[in-house]
């Protein structure tokens, strides 16, 4: 398909227009945008990309307004959400997509700012389109579960193979939580897990009970115990999927228990959890080497941004500086 302009033209968030493309992902979903616009106070937007009477693809993200300006984000940094950008049919330009959504942004939406990470956009289709680019892109780490769960656990280092058996042979039992309580547990232990390092978590228990109200009841939300023998709950996690990927939303657990390897354990769960019902990549959201020990290989998406103004990247430079010192000193606007 030779690459052309495209048009976006603003419509509903619809599950079953979005499932047409093979490219969609949790991130896009009904449910995970009435999740994110809460805990964002912000309006979701969702868009049709046509090519000419044609239509080709969507676009999914936030309006939001901060310090007096709107901002789409897709998604926003900080909004606990990984890709969204467009879901695009086969052989469709992805640079002359973002060049649409430039437009769409700034003149119809009246935004000063747009920030788009897309799984699937190259460097030089951002560049291309005219968009800046971070200095490192999203990196992360992503297991094919294509083989099954023979050949997944195999490919595992044989150190984190044993750290498995040896979560059972513990007594270990890893449970799917459908309880209320489960954020609260899960946040517990993430306060935990920040503590650390003398730190305090980016956002607020409320985000996770408005994750399960959202998108709990759709299926797409797998909530993880790890109980010892005598019903302790010592490690949780958090593993929203659909369509071919399953991803790591979050995980914690009580650091004098770790020696039992909960962790592992709940891993080794919800991969099986997930392939079981037809997934075939982990997607583990962001760094930590660790994650090389499920076998996983090494990705980076490029997150690009566009100011309409020169002054707005001063703005969201020195937003960012701050949000790194608050983070420090004990949460920046907890949610």
């Amino acid at each position: 398909m030779t690459a052309r302009a495209y048009v976006l033209e603003r419509v509903g968030p619809d599950d079953a227009a979005l499932f047409r493309y093979a490219d969609h992902t949790v991130f896009q979903t009904e449910a995970w945008l009435r999740f994110v616009a809460q805990t964002q106070r912000g309006e979701a937007v969702v868009a049709q990309v046509r090519d000419g009477h044609r239509a080709i693809g969507r676009f999914t993200g936030l309006l939001v307004r901060r310090y007096g300006l709107r901002i789409l984000g897709s998604p926003l940094p900080g909004s606990t959400t990984s890709y969204m950008g467009f879901n695009l049919v086969e052989g469709a330009s992805r640079a002359s997509a973002l060049r649409a959504l430039r437009a769409f942004a700034f003149a119809e939406l009246d935004c000063a700012h747009v920030e788009v990470t897309d799984r699937y956009a190259t460097r030089e289709d951002c560049i291309e389109a005219g968009y800046r680019l971070e200095p490192s892109a999203m990196s992360g780490y992503q297991v094919d579960m294509g083989g099954g769960p023979d050949v997944v656990f195999a490919a595992m280092k044989s150190s984190t193979r044993r750290n498995v058996r040896k979560a059972e042979r513990e007594g270990l039992t890893v449970e799917i939580a459908e309880d209320a309580a489960f954020a609260d547990d899960y946040y517990a232990q993430l306060e935990d897990v920040f503590a650390k390092q003398r730190l305090r978590p980016t956002y607020g228990v409320g985000r996770v009970r408005a994750l399960i109200e959202h998108v709990g009841p759709t299926g797409r939300l797998l909530l993880l115990r790890a109980r010892t023998p005598d019903g302790t709950c010592i490690a949780t996690g958090i593993f929203p999927a659909a369509n071919r990927t399953m991803f790591f939303w979050g995980g914690a657990s009580w650091r004098n228990h770790q020696i039992l390897r909960p962790n592992e354990a709940l891993q080794w769960t919800a991969m099986r959890y997930w392939m079981d019902r037809g997934i075939t990549v982990y997607d583990m959201m962001g760094g930590g080497r660790y994650k090389r020990n499920y076998g996983a290989a090494s990705i980076h998406v490029p997150r690009a941004h566009l100011a309409r103004f020169p002054a707005i990247e001063l703005l969201r430079e020195g937003r960012r500086q701050a949000h790194r010192v608050a983070q420090r000193l004990g949460g920046w606007r907890r949610r």
